[in-house]
């Protein structure tokens, strides 16, 4: 009894100097840990592990509504090795970084139309790609007609900042024709726009109805005989509907009426009328969990992924209720997305993969 004891307390002994080793290391160690996630950011190939084919992220699944888990509207589309942002929302690219879609690689941005809360990270992203990226020319933004406009205005606001990293960091590592946007505006009518036609890719833009917020768009890659459509801000949409036949994964924006009116209520129970009757408007130009299920089920999708998330869903348990009879009109796979939801759609193939790459360097 009394060796068992000699032993217990010695293994006790060596297992309190370890800890005690450790706690003093601890500095250390969170340096050599942090200097790993640095060479993983910054030094390693970003997209290391990705098959090709096409790879659709959200970098922002929330609406203008403050929501502590989603930022605002951004969903990145990774072709192949071309990377493509569509919309810019609050937030968004800071999540670019953690989720390891580096801005400085952004070859385009796509704007689905001027609604404040799918542009106000458009400067940043614009920035970013310039500074991170010693870009000698602007970061194409295509967008319907008046993204000119939007592209001048983030421009202006953001010259003073441009003078200031050109006179700190040298015109090779900031060239000063690289500032800005360039844009692309394009008049959405009868018939898809074809915006980019590459060997193996191709991206589409087709109108959607989100009046008073016209023009609205939404656009459509197909990559290797893989496709994604994502809808912008809309109401259900029949030009959607065929935009959407056969694509592999449907990204498309959701509004539960029941939950808003909860919203409602506590408003008109609050006094605060202006926002009772905001809350009353938007469910026009927005469509329901139901809606969508059935776009994707006549239109044949294989994959469905609710963003721009109406109203927040601070807990997971929301979800039902949110989506209320969704499950049940559509067949396939449904989520309502979160920051980082990555779903893959190799080359060459069927399979269709989730991940989440909100914290892929940590």
């Amino acid at each position: 009894m009394g060796r068992w004891r000699t032993i217990g307390l010695m293994l006790l002994a060596a297992v309190l100097a370890i800890g005690a080793g450790l706690w003093l290391l601890r500095g250390q160690i969170a340096l050599a840990a942090m200097q790993r996630i640095y060479d993983r950011a910054l030094v390693a190939d970003p997209y290391e592990g990705l098959e090709d084919g096409l790879h659709v992220g959200l970098c922002g699944a929330g609406s203008p509504m403050p929501d502590p888990t989603r930022a605002g509207p951004c969903t990145a589309v990774l072709a192949g090795r071309q990377l493509f942002i569509v919309d810019a929302g609050a937030g968004s690219v800071k999540n670019l970084s953690l989720m390891n879609f580096p801005p400085a690689r952004v070859d385009a941005a796509l704007i689905t139309h001027f609604h404040s809360d799918h542009i106000d990270g458009l400067g940043e992203l614009m920035l970013q790609r310039w500074a991170g990226g010693a870009w000698p020319a602007p970061l194409p933004v295509y967008g319907p007609t008046g993204v000119e406009q939007v592209v001048d205005g983030f421009e202006a606001a953001y010259g003073p900042d441009r003078g200031y990293r050109i006179a700190h960091h040298g015109p090779q590592v900031t060239p000063p024709s690289g500032f800005g946007g360039d844009p692309r505006p394009f008049a959405p009518g009868a018939q898809d726009v074809v915006l980019i036609d590459q060997p193996g890719l191709r991206v589409t833009a087709f109108p959607v109805p989100h009046s008073p917020a016209e023009p609205a768009v939404g656009y459509r890659f197909d990559y290797k005989g893989r496709s994604v459509v994502i809808s912008g801000d809309t109401a259900a949409s029949p030009r959607l509907e065929a935009a959407a036949r056969g694509a592999d994964l449907l990204v498309h924006e959701g509004l539960s009426p029941k939950l808003v009116a909860l919203q409602g209520r506590s408003a008109d129970k609050g006094g605060k009328a202006n926002l009772s009757h905001i809350l009353h408007d938007i469910p026009s130009y927005h469509a329901t969990p139901e809606e969508v299920a059935g776009i994707a089920q006549r239109a044949g999708v294989r994959y469905l992924l609710f963003t721009h998330v109406i109203p927040p869903l601070p807990i997971r348990a929301l979800e039902g209720p949110w989506l209320g009879k969704a499950g049940k009109i559509y067949a396939g796979a449904i989520r309502v997305g979160r920051d980082g939801d990555t779903i893959s759609l190799p080359a060459g193939s069927t399979a269709i993969r989730r991940t989440n790459r909100l914290n892929v360097l940590f």
